[in-house]
């Protein structure tokens, strides 16, 4: 059952990450003490919002006592839950790292730059990720959206180098074409509907002005979710920024406008098998194209750059199952996976920028050549691609499990093959850098271990252990992503 309660957990959800980025970067000499507060209490907020969803069903708070149509409602159900508890977990983490990375002891113009502005800019996008995953209203998602394209694209750039300008500056376009088309797609569904909210825009939904709108949404979002052939931005966006940059980028940004096109999909317009079809076949595409990339590619952070293309494609087979017997196992799949992904690549991007850090490179075929060897870093890299690759107990098995059985039971074997096939291609490039790892003969001196502990080295063996172990509470997991049937009752 629903329940409509006054402003509390549920908006401030949203207000307490844009407060702390505020106070950030008014106070930025206690920018790092008032960003790990701000995760805290946004965790406590996540935390007793769920208290409240479990036991009760979704939550909604209409916002300064007006509501749908008129005002803006804001809502929580299972999934919302999952979505802001990934956000808070790895988010955690990664700000944890960033303590290490953006330390006073790394001298020089360009560290002091990414201490200032790393922590109001990671708020930001805190808030609009929290405010995405929550708002029911189209324009204020689009609002959101461009709330974390504006964090993401600062935080690329944020180390000032060449090659990460030209990244964000690619970036900014894809952001501001997807944003366009974003925006016109609102006007349409406007003038069509004369409404924003969710409920009222599926009454109109099998209309074709509402149908060109979706068109339109999903080019969109597509553009911003770096969905093949529109990922041209992201490999060099991800790969240039700093590691807790790149953890976020790939980790959590990413998911907001597969989230959206997700809720869309299934809540207003639950478009045609054709449609499903094409997001399918543009998932196969970034499956092969990303790999192949992937195994090319001679440095680190570009082959993790390159397999996010490949992973965001696996999950966007689900939308081909739409409107089969399977559809609600292959959605719940990819939320799985979602979640698997954020909290991999995230491990996966921390660990490379450790490597890099402990032996002044990340060249893949260099990596064996190196006396030092970072064991910390390497194990949680070894272990975040155990979830990525989808082999047991991680959740990334769980999702990928989820995924295919939802194929088998609508009957579209070809996309079981797919999914297989991007198993066997995550093998394959993964093994690349493992392989490196575990060679010592061509290191031209003795090989020992990086000197000492560092803050940065706990972050992504954590995160990397929770990829592998989580897998064990999928069914719970699922549990909570069903509170609300956000897919749909079950059959």
């Amino acid at each position: 059952m629903t329940e409509i309660v006054s402003l509390d957990w549920l908006a401030l959800t949203v207000f307490v990450p844009l407060l702390g980025a505020v106070l950030s970067f008014l106070v930025p000499r206690i920018a790092p003490q008032i960003g790990l507060m701000t995760l805290a209490l946004a965790g406590l907020c996540v935390t007793m919002l769920a208290l409240q969803v479990i036991p009760g069903g979704p939550v909604i708070v209409a916002l300064g006592g007006w509501g749908a149509p008129l005002g803006l409602d804001l809502r929580a159900d299972g999934l919302a839950i999952i979505m802001l508890g990934m956000n808070v977990l790895v988010g955690g983490f990664v700000s944890l790292g960033a303590l290490d990375t953006f330390s006073a002891r790394h001298a020089g113009e360009e560290s002091a730059r990414m201490r200032r502005y790393f922590w109001p800019l990671w708020l930001l996008l805190l808030c609009g990720l929290n405010g995405a995953y929550l708002s029911t209203d189209i324009f204020n998602l689009y609002v959101m959206i461009e709330v974390i394209a504006l964090a993401a694209i600062g935080l690329t750039v944020l180390t000032g180098r060449l090659d990460a300008m030209r990244a964000g500056l690619e970036y900014m376009f894809a952001s501001m074409l997807g944003a366009l088309l974003f925006l016109m797609a609102v006007g349409l569904a406007y003038l069509q509907a004369g409404r924003l909210d969710f409920a009222g825009l599926a009454v109109h939904a099998g209309e074709p002005a509402m149908m060109l709108a979706f068109a339109l949404m999903l080019v969109g979002l597509a553009l911003k979710t770096a969905l093949f052939p529109l990922h041209f931005w992201l490999p060099n966006a991800h790969a240039s920024a700093s590691a807790p940059a790149s953890a976020l980028l790939s980790g959590l940004v990413l998911k907001a406008s597969l989230y959206i096109l997700l809720r869309f999909w299934v809540e207003i317009f639950g478009p045609g098998e054709r449609i499903g079809m094409l997001v399918g076949a543009m998932g196969t595409g970034a499956i092969i194209w990303g790999s192949v990339q992937a195994l090319r590619t001679q440095r680190l952070k570009l082959l993790v750059a390159w397999s996010t293309v490949a992973q965001i494609g696996l999950i966007c087979v689900a939308f081909a199952l739409a409107g089969t017997i399977g559809a609600q196992t292959a959605w719940q799949g990819a939320v799985l996976l979602m979640v698997a992904h954020a909290v991999a690549k995230a491990a996966m991007f921390l660990a490379a920028g450790r490597i890099a850090q402990e032996t002044g490179h990340d060249r893949i075929a260099d990596l064996d050549r190196s006396h030092l060897r970072p064991t910390l870093a390497q194990f949680a890299f070894a272990l975040a691609a155990i979830s990525l690759i989808g082999l047991p107990p991680s959740a990334g098995f769980a999702g990928k499990w989820l995924l295919m059985e939802g194929a088998m039971r609508a009957g579209a074997w070809i996309w079981v093959v797919v999914a297989m096939a991007g198993t066997l291609f995550s093998v394959a490039y993964l093994s690349r850098p493992l392989i490196g790892f575990l060679r010592f003969d061509r290191a031209p001196d003795p090989v020992g271990e990086h000197h000492g502990w560092a803050i940065a080295d706990a972050p992504p063996l954590m995160l990397a252990v929770i990829a592998v172990i989580s897998g064990l509470v999928a069914v719970q997991i699922i549990g909570v992503i069903s509170i609300g049937a956000p897919f749909g009752a079950v059959p």
